[in-house]
């Protein structure tokens, strides 16, 4: 693990100080510091995005200029880096790494392009997260040719040679040319970084089964026809030690205590789990230690929101991402409707629901940081209402963060993971829910499908279209009103919104979120109907303990697969081809010795 610190080489400046120029005598200084000071801040201004392209440099060229410092501190062969370094390069990020390897290699230890480009391609794998073209990562020319002016000459002649095989192999097709280009035309040129992880790369995966067949023939279709073998799929994973031993310490004991402590290593073994899914001892034991989590996560709901939720209700949670293709309005726009069906018959019989949320989204994404206002503003009316009392609370718990997720996630009943399908890359917070026993209600899309194969069809809750009725509907021609206009309760939610009853000191202030269902790009009004019928099943479900913690053990018992265990040992096989080695960590203290004398190569 690098954690890098930024630097200036000049400091603070003592003779400008004493001129009385305090704040350049510090400016150089601060300057440089602000490199490492908060990683990718808001990229909505042209100081923002010259900040986050300095950051993507430094951190890539630091860890490079690491390798090659420990190679020959270990007197290794620079022209052997293939065989002694893998880099996988995690999204389009560190996609700067490619030119400046290639920079490093040519310009300071003079090799020529040909050898550079062949340790490139060998040392280099990508791993793509977005289905969405326009999260592809895109960086000015002319902000490259001010800040990185080398490394956008090695981009040009690494485009400029695999066009000129593109044209060998496709001659006269000028379209393909244009459409793989690393340089997109237009009014302002942008270096496609995705596309430059994809040439440079040995091979390209996708994190899930779907998501790598859509990246296939979808986003980087001619990429695919054009390099065959080199896109394999890899789905994510997680760790059983952190989501469950650690997070979960009651089932963790549990589990141990019927099938030994070896699936902590092989999360397979699980499926040991399943015999007991008839052992109604086992079944309320289970019910007990999710009743306890859901205690401590109410406590800390008091503790930090102030509001009293019922542990015996239903734990309905969404944690994650603020995107609007993750279609967190869809939910709330449900726990309105959910309102609404409480106020008109508040004698029913009506199962408590807690929806709880978590989220943070990116520093400029104004819809985004709208939803949270507006998650929060139905929670204020709701939870204040005498009406409703105990049968329905809405939770937005703030500065959503790992730790919080140990105590959310062990307390859910219920996972939220309702993207549009065709959306989500893979996700893992569904995995993870699945591991600590709650079901989910999803779309299939990324790694859900996965969970559904894993768990089968009646231990999972599949609402809404398929990527291949998405895709039709489009096709059609997508028109939000018709399915508002044949949703009564859906209608009165949006209504709701518009008159303000949320926000009754800000006028229209949600008004934008109101204005995207002219278009609702992500199909929530699509997707309502379906949605709302099978929080239906859910709450039905929830009325029979037993045959709801049987699709709880279910789920536990099935999850070996999603473990990070898994994922590496494919991500080894199939991108890195390395064997397994046993690492001694008696001598770390003479390793961390050693690894701090290589730091001053790093400049």
């Amino acid at each position: 693990l690098r954690l890098w610190s930024a630097e200036s080489l000049y400091g603070f400046n003592l003779v400008k100080f004493n001129q009385g120029d305090y704040i350049s005598a510090n400016l150089e200084s601060a300057m440089s510091q602000n490199i490492t000071r908060v990683l990718y801040p808001n990229d909505n201004n042209y100081e923002g995005k010259e900040l986050r392209l300095k950051q993507q440099f430094f951190l890539v060229s630091a860890t490079l200029q690491d390798i090659i410092g420990r190679m020959k501190y270990y007197d290794e062969d620079l022209r052997n880096f293939d065989r002694e370094c893998v880099i996988q390069l995690n999204d389009t990020h560190p996609a700067l790494a490619i030119p400046e390897l290639m920079r490093l290699l040519i310009d300071e230890e003079n090799f020529t392009w040909d050898e550079a480009w062949d340790i490139v391609r060998k040392t280099f794998n990508y791993t793509n997260h977005t289905l969405m073209s326009e999260a592809l990562e895109k960086w000015s020319v002319a902000l490259m040719e001010k800040l990185l002016p080398r490394h956008l000459e090695i981009i040009y002649e690494i485009n400029f040679r695999f066009l000129r095989n593109v044209a060998t192999r496709y001659i006269g097709d000028n379209d393909r040319l244009t459409r793989m280009s690393l340089i997109q035309e237009g009014h302002e040129k942008m270096v496609r970084m995705a596309y430059m992880c994809v040439v440079a790369s040995g091979h390209v995966n996708g994190v899930a089964a779907l998501h790598t067949e859509l990246l296939q023939n979808g986003l980087f279709k001619d990429f695919a026809d054009f390099y065959p073998g080199k896109f394999v799929n890899v789905t994510n994973g997680i760790t059983p030690r952190r989501w469950l031993c650690k997070a979960n310490p009651g089932l963790s004991k549990l589990i141990s205590s019927k099938i030994g402590e070896d699936w902590v290593r092989n999360l397979d073994d699980l499926e040991k789990m399943l015999p007991f899914a008839s052992d109604k001892k086992v079944l309320k034991k289970l019910a007990e230690i999710k009743r306890e989590n859901k205690v401590k996560l109410a406590e800390y709901i008091w503790e930090h929101n102030g509001v009293k939720v019922n542990p015996d209700s239903i734990f309905d949670v969404q944690v994650k991402r603020l995107h609007e293709y993750k279609r967190q309005l869809l939910n709330i726009l449900h726990a309105i409707a959910l309102y609404l069906e409480i106020k008109d018959n508040p004698d029913a019989d009506f199962v408590p629901r807690t929806i709880i949320f978590g989220a943070k989204s990116a520093p400029g994404y104004y819809m985004a940081k709208l939803i949270i206002k507006l998650i929060n503003a139905v929670a204020d009316v709701i939870n204040e209402d005498p009406a409703i009392g105990d049968k329905l609370k809405v939770v937005f718990l703030a500065n959503y963060r790992v730790s919080l997720a140990e105590k959310i996630i062990p307390a859910a009943d219920v996972s939220e993971q309702i993207s549009l399908a065709g959306t989500e890359a893979s996700g893992t917070s569904n995995m993870k829910f699945a591991l600590n026993g709650a079901l989910t209600i999803g779309t299939m899309d990324g790694a859900n499908i996965e969970i559904h194969d894993a768990v089968g069809k009646d231990n999972i809750f599949i609402f809404g279209m398929d990527v291949n009725e998405v895709t039709a509907l489009r096709n059609r021609g997508y028109n939000p009103g018709e399915f508002i206009a044949a949703n009564p309760l859906l209608q009165r939610a949006l209504e709701l919104i518009r008159n303000n009853f949320f926000s009754p000191g800000e006028f229209d202030v949600f008004r934008p979120i109101l204005d995207s269902f002219n278009y609702d790009n992500y199909m929530v009004a699509a997707d309502f109907a379906s949605y709302a019928e099978t929080q239906k099943k859910i709450a039905e479900l929830y009325r029979d303990p037993i045959r709801w913690q049987e699709k709880c053990l279910c789920n536990i018992a099935k999850m070996g697969m999603f473990s990070s265990d898994r994922s590496i040992r494919d991500y080894a096989e199939k991108i890195w081809n390395i064997q397994p080695v046993h690492v001694d960590l008696s001598d770390s203290h003479g390793f961390a010795q050693s690894a701090g004398e290589l730091e001053d190569g790093v400049k």
